[in-house]
């Protein structure tokens, strides 16, 4: 089974379009349909339905998917486990990270990692911490640096680095940041701007309201946590942000006993033999475990 085809059914499958799995892998349409269509050959199945503009997989194609990847899984995993017999950090690193992350906490550990390992070149994928479980599931990063899941994946080793604490915030000038007697079903009444919910944070902020038998007014929601500061501090709204984030922008609300915080760490996946390259940036990342 030609390698390049499976490569090109994989890229279609995620992108549901030839077009852009074309751009994904530098190929032009013709190029990837000709790969697709030695595929089906080869296999005498078809494996994709083309309606329009609209591309499916047929069953045989949804049969072949989990066992494309992994057997595009296995070869990586033979390559990395010959190269790293020479013992030298170098080759690619793909590490999945979710902005905020990458913002405020790798840009320390990124620097100290390219002065002393000078041969890996990193390739840093920018993603909502739930994106990176599948990339890490399906063999597209070799390690992810997230905020990490309630209950991960039996396939999915998480480690925790950071604890990161969280505060409720408003503009200085809104009503629950100017009163020190504020409760949870006060905050519970003003409108709020909360991560989608999707996100691990959104969940752990519902759970605490839900613990009390509360559900808060969520008025707007976006994955970035930036853009959630920013319509927090124009009085739009209150919400939770990371303690880290907090500056004269944006005022803390006042809750007595309250204290939430989540994990940050990294993750990998149990099957797969890491390259020395991510086991030296692991390293690194444990050398730092149980900060703030």
């Amino acid at each position: 089974m030609d390698l390049a085809n499976l490569s090109a059914f994989i890229a279609i499958a995620e992108a549901g379009s030839f077009s852009r799995a074309g751009e994904r892998l530098h190929l032009t349409q013709p190029a990837i349909s000709k790969r697709i269509a030695g595929l089906e050959q080869q296999l005498d199945v078809r494996l994709f339905d083309r309606l329009g503009r609209e591309v499916t997989l047929t069953e045989a194609g949804r049969a072949l998917l989990p066992r494309a990847y992994q057997i595009l899984n296995v070869l990586d995993d033979t390559r990395r486990a010959l190269t790293n017999l020479t013992g030298e950090v170098s080759g690619r690193l793909t590490l999945a990270t979710s902005h905020h992350i990458g913002l405020h906490r790798l840009p320390p550990l990124l620097r100290a990692f390219t002065r002393q390992y000078p041969a890996v070149a990193l390739d840093i994928q920018f993603m909502d911490s739930e994106a990176a479980y599948d990339e890490i599931l399906h063999g597209r990063a070799e390690i992810a640096v997230i905020t990490l899941a309630p209950e991960p994946h039996h396939l999915v080793k998480a480690v925790p680095v950071w604890v990161d604490a969280l505060d409720f915030v408003a503009a200085p000038e809104h009503p629950l940041a100017n009163n020190a007697q504020v409760s949870l079903a006060d905050v519970a009444r003003h409108p709020a701007v909360f991560p989608g919910g999707n996100t691990f944070t959104h969940h752990i902020v519902q759970r605490l309201f839900e613990s009390q038998g509360l559900a808060p007014n969520i008025a707007m929601s976006t994955n970035y946590l930036e853009t959630i500061k920013m319509m927090v501090s124009i009085g739009l709204a209150w919400s939770v942000l990371p303690r880290t984030m907090l500056d004269h922008q944006v005022a803390p609300i006042a809750l007595p006993g309250i204290h939430l915080s989540r994990q940050l760490g990294y993750i990998l996946h149990t099957e797969r033999t890491l390259s020395n390259a991510a086991r030296a940036f692991m390293a690194l990342l444990d050398s730092h475990a149980g900060s703030a």
